[in-house]
């Protein structure tokens, strides 16, 4: 009787199971043989068009990866432009299979939206973007100033929050688009313009003269960004998650789009690397993909150091140091760890 109600219990799993791949967004990117992924309008170093259209960034690139994890070629994937008001409806209503835009995780964002943050791939925090000719060198010296935002993202909230756990008054100064905020904190009708640190150093070598401003020290909030998904697909959302720490575990394990043949080859690899690799343990088929799906990823966009470099290292459209970060790996003081792949 328990073999037969155990029998039963795995056959209605398996249903189950067959519903979520029969009906899920894997199925709906394979059929249609192409990734729809929310990004940005401009945001050099994460997600910014040239004078083509085609995109390139650190959250592009991500996109990038779960095409290849998920159809096997990193191209095919259409980007969207999601500004902040528009970005969760588009998700919401299936008018892109998940958003890749430096979107922050927040309680009322994973909880009442019907979406889910399965992975973080950047960690970051609000700061305060000043003129130097207004002599500041702490956010605290800051009591009655017009702070320039953008509407439609967590900022409003985490001004408010700073500057009343401060002690001080602000005048809030809202506007629908970020050029619209940049072009009155350029104009001087704003005292400070604030975001994520990384995005106003970006915004920074955007402004006309940005030699004339800085970046305080100050970090007055925590950001974990990520990709964001739908909420009650599991399969998609471990997709989704799992894509990032392949790149996080491939980075920690020295494995790039340079040597991954060699590495792969190596029957003297780590058995985590070959699971990782997909030359055992059939990982690939617990997620409805190939087993090769991680090596697709690597191979094709690099590990997370390798899409770091390129686009937030030295030679990026910015710069944003990764060193001392929680950015860096977990071994080198970082807090980016990957679970392992067993």
């Amino acid at each position: 009787m328990k073999i037969e109600l155990f029998a039963a219990a795995l056959g209605i799993a398996a249903s189950w199971s067959g519903i979520a791949f029969a009906d899920g967004t894997l199925d709906q990117v394979k059929g249609r043989g192409e990734l729809l992924c929310g990004v940005g309008e401009n945001f050099a170093g994460f997600f910014s068009p040239d004078a083509t259209g085609k995109y390139s960034g650190f959250d592009v690139d991500f996109c990038h990866a779960v095409a290849a994890a998920t159809l096997g070629d990193p191209t095919k994937v259409k980007f969207l432009p999601a500004t902040p008001s528009a970005r969760f409806p588009q998700l919401q209503s299936g008018q892109v299979d998940l958003l890749s835009r430096s979107v922050t995780d927040t309680f009322s964002r994973d909880t009442s939206l019907g979406l889910d943050f399965p992975v973080v791939m950047f960690y970051d925090g609000h700061a305060l973007m000043v003129a130097k000719s207004l002599g500041v060198k702490s956010g605290k010296d800051l009591d009655g100033a017009n702070v320039c935002t953008q509407t439609g993202l967590s900022t409003e909230v985490i001004i408010a929050d700073y500057f009343r756990s401060n002690k001080m008054t602000y005048k809030p100064v809202v506007f629908d688009s970020r050029d619209q905020a940049l072009a009155a904190f350029e104009s001087g009708r704003c005292d400070v313009f604030s975001s994520d640190r990384s995005t106003l150093f970006a915004y920074q070598a955007a402004l006309k003269t940005p030699d004339n401003y800085v970046v305080l020290d100050d970090t007055i909030s925590k950001s974990l960004n990520g990709p964001v998904v739908r909420h009650g697909d599991n399969n998609w959302q471990d997709i989704i998650r799992w894509t990032g720490y392949a790149l996080i575990a491939a980075d920690e394990f020295g494995v790039t789009s340079k040597n991954i043949d060699e590495v792969k080859a190596d029957p003297a690899a780590p058995a985590e690397v070959r699971r990782l690799l997909g030359v055992e343990g059939g990982f690939g088929a617990m997620l409805g993909l190939p087993n090769e799906w991680a090596y697709n990823v690597i191979k094709s966009v690099g590990n997370y150091g390798e899409i770091y470099e390129r686009n937030l290292g030295p030679e990026g459209k910015v710069s944003i140091p990764r060193e001392k970060t929680l950015n860096a790996l977990w071994k080198d003081g970082g807090a980016m760890i990957a679970p392992s792949f067993q």
